[in-house]
Protein backbone atom coordinates (compact mmCIF):
# COMPACT_ATOMS: atom_id res chain seq x y z
CA UNK A 1 0.00 0.00 0.00
CA UNK A 2 2.60 1.83 0.84
CA UNK A 3 4.76 1.17 -2.37
CA UNK A 4 1.39 2.25 -4.33
CA UNK A 5 0.76 5.67 -2.63
CA UNK A 6 4.75 6.40 -3.28
CA UNK A 7 4.66 5.63 -7.07
CA UNK A 8 1.78 7.88 -7.72
CA UNK A 9 3.44 10.68 -5.78
CA UNK A 10 6.72 10.39 -7.72
CA UNK A 11 4.09 10.05 -10.92
CA UNK A 12 2.60 13.15 -9.80
CA UNK A 13 5.67 14.97 -8.85
CA UNK A 14 7.24 14.31 -12.58
CA UNK A 15 4.49 14.87 -14.57
CA UNK A 16 3.92 18.60 -12.34
CA UNK A 17 8.00 18.95 -12.69
CA UNK A 18 7.53 18.35 -16.59
CA UNK A 19 4.49 20.67 -17.41
CA UNK A 20 6.14 24.00 -16.66
CA UNK A 21 9.52 24.48 -18.31
CA UNK A 22 11.52 27.06 -17.27
CA UNK A 23 14.47 28.91 -19.41
CA UNK A 24 16.97 30.88 -18.45
CA UNK A 25 18.38 33.53 -20.31
CA UNK A 26 19.84 36.60 -19.62
CA UNK A 27 18.28 36.77 -16.45
CA UNK A 28 14.67 36.05 -17.20
CA UNK A 29 12.64 33.45 -16.49
CA UNK A 30 10.23 32.08 -19.97
CA UNK A 31 7.32 30.27 -18.22
CA UNK A 32 6.17 27.78 -20.77
CA UNK A 33 3.13 25.54 -19.91
CA UNK A 34 2.05 22.43 -21.92
CA UNK A 35 -0.96 22.21 -23.83
CA UNK A 36 -3.80 19.51 -22.93
CA UNK A 37 -2.32 17.42 -25.65
CA UNK A 38 1.18 17.50 -24.24
CA UNK A 39 -0.20 17.26 -20.23
CA UNK A 40 -1.85 13.65 -22.04
CA UNK A 41 1.54 12.60 -23.53
CA UNK A 42 3.63 13.74 -20.39
CA UNK A 43 1.58 10.95 -18.07
CA UNK A 44 2.65 8.36 -20.79
CA UNK A 45 6.19 9.26 -20.22
CA UNK A 46 5.79 9.40 -16.30
CA UNK A 47 4.11 5.79 -16.80
CA UNK A 48 6.88 4.50 -18.99
CA UNK A 49 9.80 6.53 -16.54
CA UNK A 50 7.92 4.56 -13.58
CA UNK A 51 7.41 1.16 -15.35
CA UNK A 52 11.61 1.56 -16.05
CA UNK A 53 12.85 2.05 -12.53
CA UNK A 54 10.72 -0.51 -11.19
CA UNK A 55 10.99 -2.97 -13.81
CA UNK A 56 14.11 -3.08 -15.66
CA UNK A 57 16.49 -6.28 -15.43
CA UNK A 58 18.68 -4.09 -13.99
CA UNK A 59 19.19 -0.60 -11.74
CA UNK A 60 18.42 2.12 -13.25
CA UNK A 61 19.42 6.25 -12.99
CA UNK A 62 16.63 8.38 -13.23
CA UNK A 63 18.79 11.81 -13.84
CA UNK A 64 20.26 9.25 -16.74
CA UNK A 65 16.74 8.06 -18.13
CA UNK A 66 14.92 11.98 -18.20
CA UNK A 67 18.54 13.37 -20.01
CA UNK A 68 18.36 10.37 -22.58
CA UNK A 69 15.01 11.32 -23.02
CA UNK A 70 15.71 15.05 -23.60
CA UNK A 71 18.37 14.21 -25.67
CA UNK A 72 16.26 11.81 -28.19
CA UNK A 73 13.49 14.70 -27.98
CA UNK A 74 16.11 17.31 -29.30
CA UNK A 75 17.64 14.56 -32.07
CA UNK A 76 14.16 13.99 -33.78
CA UNK A 77 13.96 18.25 -34.69
CA UNK A 78 17.85 18.33 -36.49
CA UNK A 79 21.46 17.48 -36.47
CA UNK A 80 21.97 21.26 -35.34
CA UNK A 81 19.74 20.82 -31.43
CA UNK A 82 21.22 19.24 -28.94
CA UNK A 83 21.17 18.84 -24.52
CA UNK A 84 24.32 19.65 -23.14
CA UNK A 85 24.59 18.38 -19.34
CA UNK A 86 26.36 20.28 -17.15
CA UNK A 87 29.45 18.77 -17.17
CA UNK A 88 29.38 18.97 -21.16
CA UNK A 89 27.75 22.51 -21.35
CA UNK A 90 30.57 23.70 -19.11
CA UNK A 91 33.23 22.03 -20.99
CA UNK A 92 31.62 23.89 -24.08
CA UNK A 93 31.56 27.30 -22.11
CA UNK A 94 35.80 26.39 -21.39
CA UNK A 95 36.61 26.26 -25.16
CA UNK A 96 34.59 28.60 -26.76
CA UNK A 97 36.66 30.98 -24.09
CA UNK A 98 39.74 29.53 -25.48
CA UNK A 99 42.18 27.66 -28.28
CA UNK A 100 41.90 23.85 -27.62
CA UNK A 101 43.33 20.65 -29.31
CA UNK A 102 41.21 19.50 -32.12
CA UNK A 103 41.49 18.32 -36.01
CA UNK A 104 40.08 21.51 -37.53
CA UNK A 105 36.60 20.42 -39.31
CA UNK A 106 33.01 21.63 -39.52
CA UNK A 107 30.89 18.56 -39.23
CA UNK A 108 27.00 18.38 -39.69
CA UNK A 109 24.16 15.04 -39.93
CA UNK A 110 23.56 14.50 -43.08
CA UNK A 111 21.23 11.27 -43.75
CA UNK A 112 21.68 9.72 -39.96
CA UNK A 113 26.10 10.21 -40.94
CA UNK A 114 28.72 12.80 -39.90
CA UNK A 115 29.57 14.54 -42.46
CA UNK A 116 32.22 17.66 -43.25
CA UNK A 117 30.76 20.79 -43.89
CA UNK A 118 34.77 21.67 -44.52
CA UNK A 119 38.31 21.53 -43.19
CA UNK A 120 40.20 24.89 -41.79
CA UNK A 121 42.79 25.67 -44.23
CA UNK A 122 46.26 24.63 -42.36
CA UNK A 123 44.80 22.64 -39.85
CA UNK A 124 45.59 18.96 -39.15
CA UNK A 125 42.44 17.51 -41.09
CA UNK A 126 43.45 19.90 -43.88
CA UNK A 127 46.82 18.68 -43.95
CA UNK A 128 45.64 15.42 -44.19
CA UNK A 129 43.58 15.50 -47.23
CA UNK A 130 40.13 15.31 -45.71
CA UNK A 131 37.73 17.24 -48.20
CA UNK A 132 34.40 18.77 -47.73
CA UNK A 133 31.88 15.92 -48.41
CA UNK A 134 34.09 13.39 -47.01
CA UNK A 135 31.36 10.85 -44.57
CA UNK A 136 33.12 10.24 -41.10
CA UNK A 137 31.59 6.41 -40.40
CA UNK A 138 34.13 5.43 -37.38
CA UNK A 139 35.41 7.44 -34.67
CA UNK A 140 38.81 5.06 -33.57
CA UNK A 141 36.67 2.33 -34.80
CA UNK A 142 33.51 3.28 -33.15
CA UNK A 143 30.34 3.55 -35.69
CA UNK A 144 28.91 6.94 -35.93
CA UNK A 145 25.70 6.37 -37.28
CA UNK A 146 23.14 8.24 -35.37
CA UNK A 147 25.61 9.61 -33.10
CA UNK A 148 24.38 13.07 -32.37
CA UNK A 149 27.35 16.20 -33.24
CA UNK A 150 28.23 16.64 -29.20
CA UNK A 151 29.28 13.25 -28.65
CA UNK A 152 30.89 13.29 -32.42
CA UNK A 153 33.07 16.75 -31.42
CA UNK A 154 33.77 15.52 -27.87
CA UNK A 155 35.51 12.42 -29.54
CA UNK A 156 37.55 14.56 -32.23
CA UNK A 157 39.01 16.93 -29.85
CA UNK A 158 41.42 15.87 -27.14
CA UNK A 159 45.29 17.36 -25.93
CA UNK A 160 47.57 18.54 -28.81
CA UNK A 161 49.34 15.90 -29.66
CA UNK A 162 47.38 13.51 -29.90
CA UNK A 163 46.50 10.94 -32.34
CA UNK A 164 42.84 9.75 -33.51
CA UNK A 165 41.70 7.67 -36.18
CA UNK A 166 38.70 8.16 -38.77
CA UNK A 167 37.40 6.30 -41.01
CA UNK A 168 36.01 8.07 -44.02
CA UNK A 169 33.90 7.13 -46.78
CA UNK A 170 34.27 9.74 -49.96
CA UNK A 171 31.92 9.50 -53.34
CA UNK A 172 32.88 6.70 -55.31
CA UNK A 173 35.63 5.04 -53.49
CA UNK A 174 36.05 2.43 -51.10
CA UNK A 175 36.52 3.40 -46.67
CA UNK A 176 39.40 4.24 -45.83
CA UNK A 177 41.19 4.93 -42.10
CA UNK A 178 43.18 8.80 -41.55
CA UNK A 179 45.15 9.15 -38.49
CA UNK A 180 45.27 12.82 -37.63
CA UNK A 181 47.23 14.19 -34.63
CA UNK A 182 45.47 16.56 -32.81
CA UNK A 183 46.27 20.56 -32.63
CA UNK A 184 45.46 23.84 -31.19
CA UNK A 185 43.79 25.34 -33.56
CA UNK A 186 44.03 29.38 -34.21
CA UNK A 187 43.60 30.16 -37.53
CA UNK A 188 44.92 33.40 -39.66
CA UNK A 189 41.06 33.78 -41.79
CA UNK A 190 42.41 36.65 -44.44
CA UNK A 191 44.90 35.56 -46.48
CA UNK A 192 45.83 38.22 -49.86
CA UNK A 193 47.43 37.40 -53.04
CA UNK A 194 48.35 40.11 -56.29
CA UNK A 195 47.34 37.75 -59.22
CA UNK A 196 48.65 40.52 -61.52
CA UNK A 197 47.00 42.86 -64.06
CA UNK A 198 45.32 44.74 -61.63
CA UNK A 199 43.23 41.38 -59.95
CA UNK A 200 43.61 41.31 -56.67
CA UNK A 201 42.85 38.23 -54.43
CA UNK A 202 41.84 37.39 -51.07
CA UNK A 203 40.78 33.99 -49.11
CA UNK A 204 38.66 33.84 -46.10
CA UNK A 205 39.41 30.86 -44.53
CA UNK A 206 36.62 31.52 -41.45
CA UNK A 207 34.54 34.34 -40.20
CA UNK A 208 36.42 35.14 -36.88
CA UNK A 209 35.92 38.85 -34.82
CA UNK A 210 39.01 40.70 -36.49
CA UNK A 211 38.15 39.41 -39.96
CA UNK A 212 36.71 42.00 -41.24
CA UNK A 213 38.42 44.39 -39.45
CA UNK A 214 41.90 42.32 -41.17
CA UNK A 215 39.85 42.17 -44.87
CA UNK A 216 39.70 45.87 -44.96
CA UNK A 217 43.32 46.36 -44.22
CA UNK A 218 44.25 43.63 -47.27
CA UNK A 219 42.04 45.56 -49.30
CA UNK A 220 43.63 48.87 -48.44
CA UNK A 221 46.87 47.57 -49.19
CA UNK A 222 46.24 45.59 -52.34
CA UNK A 223 44.42 49.10 -53.96
CA UNK A 224 47.28 50.63 -53.26
CA UNK A 225 49.03 47.76 -55.63
CA UNK A 226 46.30 49.20 -58.17
CA UNK A 227 43.98 46.46 -57.56
CA UNK A 228 40.99 47.23 -60.08
CA UNK A 229 39.04 43.72 -59.76
CA UNK A 230 39.00 41.41 -56.75
CA UNK A 231 38.39 37.34 -56.28
CA UNK A 232 37.18 36.18 -52.92
CA UNK A 233 37.89 33.27 -52.45
CA UNK A 234 34.74 31.54 -50.22
CA UNK A 235 35.60 27.76 -50.76
CA UNK A 236 35.80 25.94 -48.33
CA UNK A 237 34.62 28.08 -45.68
CA UNK A 238 32.47 26.59 -43.17
CA UNK A 239 31.10 29.98 -41.34
CA UNK A 240 31.44 31.60 -38.18
CA UNK A 241 30.38 34.48 -36.79
CA UNK A 242 27.20 35.81 -38.54
CA UNK A 243 28.02 39.86 -36.98
CA UNK A 244 31.36 39.08 -39.53
CA UNK A 245 29.47 37.93 -42.07
CA UNK A 246 27.15 41.38 -42.14
CA UNK A 247 30.22 43.63 -41.44
CA UNK A 248 31.88 41.95 -44.68
CA UNK A 249 28.74 42.46 -47.19
CA UNK A 250 28.77 45.44 -45.49
CA UNK A 251 32.12 46.56 -47.55
CA UNK A 252 30.78 45.82 -51.10
CA UNK A 253 27.15 46.77 -50.92
CA UNK A 254 25.25 50.12 -50.76
CA UNK A 255 23.89 51.84 -47.19
CA UNK A 256 20.20 50.65 -47.00
CA UNK A 257 20.65 47.29 -48.61
CA UNK A 258 19.06 44.28 -47.56
CA UNK A 259 22.06 41.81 -46.47
CA UNK A 260 20.48 38.93 -44.83
CA UNK A 261 17.09 38.25 -42.51
CA UNK A 262 16.18 35.57 -40.52
CA UNK A 263 12.80 33.90 -39.81
CA UNK A 264 11.56 32.19 -36.99
CA UNK A 265 8.15 31.45 -34.96
CA UNK A 266 9.40 33.53 -31.69
CA UNK A 267 9.12 37.19 -32.98
CA UNK A 268 12.15 38.26 -31.30
CA UNK A 269 13.94 35.68 -34.20
CA UNK A 270 12.80 37.60 -37.13
CA UNK A 271 15.70 40.23 -37.62
CA UNK A 272 16.81 42.07 -41.11
CA UNK A 273 20.39 43.38 -41.27
CA UNK A 274 20.84 46.07 -43.70
CA UNK A 275 23.98 47.58 -44.79
CA UNK A 276 25.19 50.70 -42.90
CA UNK A 277 28.82 51.44 -44.89
CA UNK A 278 28.63 54.88 -46.38
CA UNK A 279 31.70 54.19 -48.87
CA UNK A 280 31.25 50.64 -50.44
CA UNK A 281 34.25 49.28 -52.21
CA UNK A 282 33.10 49.60 -55.87
CA UNK A 283 35.83 47.34 -57.87
CA UNK A 284 34.11 44.24 -59.97
CA UNK A 285 34.43 41.13 -57.68
CA UNK A 286 34.00 37.62 -58.28
CA UNK A 287 33.14 35.21 -56.03
CA UNK A 288 34.35 31.67 -55.77
CA UNK A 289 32.51 28.92 -53.88
CA UNK A 290 31.62 25.13 -53.76
CA UNK A 291 30.11 22.53 -51.50
CA UNK A 292 32.76 23.34 -48.09
CA UNK A 293 31.12 27.19 -48.41
CA UNK A 294 28.47 26.87 -45.85
CA UNK A 295 26.82 29.31 -43.76
CA UNK A 296 28.30 32.71 -42.92
CA UNK A 297 29.99 31.84 -46.22
CA UNK A 298 26.24 31.46 -48.11
CA UNK A 299 25.37 34.81 -46.26
CA UNK A 300 28.08 36.80 -48.01
CA UNK A 301 27.82 34.90 -51.47
CA UNK A 302 24.08 34.83 -51.34
CA UNK A 303 23.73 39.05 -50.87
CA UNK A 304 26.57 39.55 -53.46
CA UNK A 305 24.62 37.66 -55.72
CA UNK A 306 20.97 38.82 -55.38
CA UNK A 307 22.18 42.21 -55.44
CA UNK A 308 24.06 41.97 -58.68
CA UNK A 309 27.25 42.91 -57.14
CA UNK A 310 29.26 40.08 -57.58
CA UNK A 311 29.51 37.04 -59.88
CA UNK A 312 29.49 33.83 -57.76
CA UNK A 313 31.89 31.56 -60.07
CA UNK A 314 31.88 27.35 -57.94
CA UNK A 315 29.77 24.82 -57.45
CA UNK A 316 26.69 24.53 -55.32
CA UNK A 317 27.09 25.48 -51.59
CA UNK A 318 26.45 23.38 -48.72
CA UNK A 319 22.92 24.36 -47.23
CA UNK A 320 23.64 25.71 -43.34
CA UNK A 321 21.52 28.19 -43.04
CA UNK A 322 19.99 27.88 -39.59
CA UNK A 323 20.59 30.31 -36.31
CA UNK A 324 21.28 28.07 -33.12
CA UNK A 325 20.68 29.98 -29.48
CA UNK A 326 22.06 28.42 -26.64
CA UNK A 327 20.11 28.43 -23.51
CA UNK A 328 21.22 27.87 -20.04
CA UNK A 329 19.21 25.73 -17.93
CA UNK A 330 18.44 25.75 -14.44
CA UNK A 331 20.56 23.08 -13.21
CA UNK A 332 23.60 23.93 -15.40
CA UNK A 333 22.61 22.12 -18.55
CA UNK A 334 22.46 23.92 -21.69
CA UNK A 335 20.16 23.68 -24.85
CA UNK A 336 21.51 24.33 -27.96
CA UNK A 337 18.26 25.05 -29.99
CA UNK A 338 17.69 26.04 -33.80
CA UNK A 339 15.55 29.28 -33.57
CA UNK A 340 15.55 30.26 -37.02
CA UNK A 341 16.69 30.16 -40.49
CA UNK A 342 18.46 32.27 -42.91
CA UNK A 343 17.19 34.08 -46.33
CA UNK A 344 19.13 36.04 -48.59
CA UNK A 345 18.06 39.84 -49.71
CA UNK A 346 15.40 38.00 -52.93
CA UNK A 347 14.03 35.69 -50.23
CA UNK A 348 15.85 32.83 -51.01
CA UNK A 349 15.77 30.03 -48.37
CA UNK A 350 19.79 28.75 -47.77
CA UNK A 351 19.11 26.00 -45.28
CA UNK A 352 19.10 22.63 -47.09
CA UNK A 353 19.32 23.96 -50.51
CA UNK A 354 22.87 25.83 -50.74
CA UNK A 355 23.37 28.66 -53.11
CA UNK A 356 23.35 27.79 -57.15
CA UNK A 357 27.00 29.80 -58.65
CA UNK A 358 26.43 32.19 -62.12
CA UNK A 359 28.80 30.28 -63.55
CA UNK A 360 29.10 26.72 -62.40
CA UNK A 361 32.83 25.32 -62.66
CA UNK A 362 34.02 21.85 -61.09
CA UNK A 363 36.83 21.33 -59.21
CA UNK A 364 39.49 18.79 -60.03
CA UNK A 365 39.02 15.60 -58.21
CA UNK A 366 40.67 14.81 -55.32
CA UNK A 367 43.10 11.83 -54.76
CA UNK A 368 41.60 8.07 -55.33
CA UNK A 369 42.03 6.00 -52.68
CA UNK A 370 42.30 2.14 -52.30
CA UNK A 371 40.29 0.01 -49.78
CA UNK A 372 41.65 0.65 -45.81
CA UNK A 373 43.82 3.22 -46.93
CA UNK A 374 43.96 6.96 -47.56
CA UNK A 375 45.74 9.05 -50.78
CA UNK A 376 48.83 6.80 -51.38
CA UNK A 377 52.10 8.38 -49.44
CA UNK A 378 53.57 9.89 -52.39
CA UNK A 379 50.27 11.80 -53.81
CA UNK A 380 49.85 12.47 -49.86
CA UNK A 381 53.26 14.17 -50.11
CA UNK A 382 53.32 15.75 -53.09
CA UNK A 383 49.74 17.61 -52.34
CA UNK A 384 51.26 18.92 -48.76
CA UNK A 385 54.56 19.90 -50.91
CA UNK A 386 52.19 22.21 -53.03
CA UNK A 387 50.38 23.43 -50.21
CA UNK A 388 53.18 24.02 -47.41
CA UNK A 389 55.24 26.74 -50.16
CA UNK A 390 57.41 29.66 -48.49
CA UNK A 391 56.41 29.18 -44.45
CA UNK A 392 57.10 32.76 -44.27
CA UNK A 393 53.29 33.40 -45.77
CA UNK A 394 50.04 33.16 -43.98
CA UNK A 395 49.15 29.65 -43.21
CA UNK A 396 52.37 28.55 -44.84
CA UNK A 397 50.67 28.05 -48.35
CA UNK A 398 51.35 29.18 -51.68
CA UNK A 399 50.47 31.77 -53.75
CA UNK A 400 47.05 30.96 -55.82
CA UNK A 401 47.97 29.53 -59.33
CA UNK A 402 44.90 30.06 -61.54
CA UNK A 403 46.66 27.87 -64.15
CA UNK A 404 46.53 24.57 -61.92
CA UNK A 405 42.94 25.66 -60.21
CA UNK A 406 40.24 25.76 -62.83
CA UNK A 407 37.64 27.49 -60.46
CA UNK A 408 39.94 30.25 -60.13
CA UNK A 409 40.89 30.71 -63.47
CA UNK A 410 37.31 31.20 -64.71
CA UNK A 411 36.87 33.40 -61.89
CA UNK A 412 40.60 35.85 -63.57
CA UNK A 413 38.67 35.29 -67.35
CA UNK A 414 35.37 36.78 -65.97
CA UNK A 415 37.09 39.65 -63.91
CA UNK A 416 39.40 40.36 -67.12
CA UNK A 417 36.39 40.86 -69.23
CA UNK A 418 34.45 42.80 -66.97
CA UNK A 419 37.49 44.88 -66.98
CA UNK A 420 37.48 45.49 -70.57
CA UNK A 421 34.14 46.21 -70.97
CA UNK A 422 34.25 49.14 -68.49
CA UNK A 423 37.36 50.58 -70.53
CA UNK A 424 35.06 50.28 -73.80
CA UNK A 425 33.51 53.83 -74.58
CA UNK A 426 30.04 53.43 -73.98
CA UNK A 427 30.05 50.64 -72.13
CA UNK A 428 30.61 48.39 -75.37
CA UNK A 429 32.71 45.06 -75.64
CA UNK A 430 35.54 45.69 -77.45
CA UNK A 431 35.76 43.66 -81.05
CA UNK A 432 38.56 42.65 -83.13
Amino acid sequence: MVSGKLTRRIRVVLVMALLTVVIVTSGVHHRVVATDDAYDTLKVFSEVLTLVRQNYVEPTNSRELIFGAIRGMLESLDPHSSFMPPELYKEMQVETQGSFGGLGIEITVRERYLTVVAPIEGTPADRAGIVAGDRIIRIDNAPTKDMTLVDAVRKLRGPKGTPVTITILREEQDPFDVTVTRDIIEVHSVRTSDLGEGIGYVRLISFQERTSRDLQEELKALREKGMRGLVLDLRNNPGGLLTQAVQIADLFLEKGKLIVYTEGRAKSQNLSFVDQHDNPQDFPMVVLVNKGSASASEIVAGALQDHQRAVVVGTQTFGKGTVQTVIPLNDGSGLRLTTAKYFTPNKRAIDGAGLTPDIVVEPPKPPTTTKNQGPTKDRRQETIGEQEGDPSRPLGRSAPDPKNDPQLGRAVEVLKAILIYERTPGGKVASG
